[in-house]
C-alpha cells in the first residue's frame, strides 16, 4: 500500500488540526487587516473584498473538483467488490461441473478464498494485516490455477473446463484491480494545494474583518468548521475500509453464507451439477 502522510493520520486529529490552522490564519489576517487599516483607503479595500471574493470561488471550485474525484474513486470500489462476489459466485457454481475428488477440493479452496479476501478488505490501513491477507490470497490462487490445469489437462476440449478457467481468471484479474483501486487516492499534491488555498481564504478573510475594525468570531469559526469538514469527508472517501464512510462488504459477506450453508446442508461436499 502507498505511503501517504495524510492518509496514514487518525481522522479526528486532522479535523481539529484542520480547524485550528484555519482560525489561525483567520486571525493572522485580522491582526495584519487592523494594523493596516489607518492606511488603507475605500479602493483599497474594494479591492480586497474583490480578491476575497475570488479566492472564495477558488476554493469552492477545487473543493467540489476534489470531492468529484474521491467520490469518483469510493464508487468505484463499491463496484470492484460487487463484481469480485458475482465473479467468485460464478467461479463456485462452475466448479461443481469438476469430477470428484476435484470438485470437493476446489470448493473448499474457494471458501477459503472468500475469507482472504474479506480480511483482506477489513484490514484498512493495517500494513501487516493487509500484505497477510493478500499473501494468502495469492496463494489460494496458485492452488486454484493448479487445479484448473489439471482439469484442463485431462480435458482439453471440454466447455466446463474452459468456463470454469475463464471465471477463475476473472477472479484473479479482479484481484489486481482492487489492490489498483485501494491504492488509487487522490494525489496528496491536491490535498497539499486545497489546504494552501483554504488557508489564504481565511487569512483574507481575517484581513478584511481587520479592515473593517469588527468581527463576527461565530462566523468565522463556522466557516473554518465548514471547511475543514469538506476536506475530511474526502480524505475520508479515499480510505473507503476505515474512518466514518465505508466500502460496504455486505455482497462478499452474504457470499460466505451461501457457500458455508452449503457446505454444511450437504455435509461438506459441494452438489454437483442440476
Amino acid at each position: 500500500m502507498a505511503e501517504e502522510f495524510l492518509y496514514q493520520l487518525d481522522l479526528w486529529l486532522i479535523l481539529a488540526a484542520s480547524i485550528g490552522l484555519f482560525l489561525l490564519g483567520d486571525e493572522i489576517g485580522f491582526r495584519i487587516g487592523r494594523r493596516k487599516r489607518p492606511d488603507i483607503d475605500e479602493d483599497a479595500r474594494s479591492q480586497v473584498i474583490t480578491v476575497q471574493g475570488a479566492m472564495l470561488g477558488l476554493l469552492a471550485l477545487l473543493l467540489g473538483f476534489t470531492f468529484s474525484m474521491a467520490m469518483s474513486r469510493f464508487e468505484v470500489r463499491k463496484q470492484q467488490i460487487l463484481e469480485e462476489s458475482n465473479a467468485i459466485g460464478t467461479t463456485y457454481l462452475r466448479a461443481q461441473l469438476m469430477p470428484e475428488p476435484q470438485r470437493k477440493e476446489v470448493s473448499a479452496l474457494l471458501r477459503r478464498y472468500v475469507e482472504a479476501r474479506l480480511k483482506f478488505y477489513q484490514a484498512g490501513m493495517d500494513r501487516e494485516r493487509f500484505q497477510e491477507a493478500r499473501g494468502q490470497t495469492e496463494r489460494l490462487q496458485l492452488q486454484l490455477w493448479s487445479q484448473a490445469a489439471a482439469w484442463g489437462d485431462k480435458e482439453p476440449r471440454a466447455i466446463p473446463a474452459g468456463l470454469f478457467l475463464q471465471s477463475l481468471n476473472e477472479t484473479i484479474d479482479l484481484h489486481s484491480k482492487g489492490i489498483t483501486a485501494l491504492e488509487n487516492h487522490v494525489p496528496e499534491i491536491i490535498l497539499v494545494l486545497l489546504y494552501f488555498v483554504a488557508l489564504a481564504a481565511t487569512g483574507l478573510i481575517g484581513y478584511g474583518a481587520g479592515l473593517a475594525g469588527r468581527r463576527n468570531f461565530v462566523v468565522t469559526m463556522v466557516a473554518s468548521i465548514l471547511i475543514a469538514a469538506v476536506i475530511l469527508v474526502i480524505i475520508d472517501l479515499d480510505r473507503p475500509h476505515q474512518g466514518l464512510i465505508k466500502v460496504g462488504l455486505g455482497r462478499m459477506v452474504e457470499l460466505r453464507s451461501s457457500l458455508n450453508q452449503v457446505n454444511l446442508e450437504t455435509g461438506g461436499t459441494a452438489p454437483g451439477p442440476k
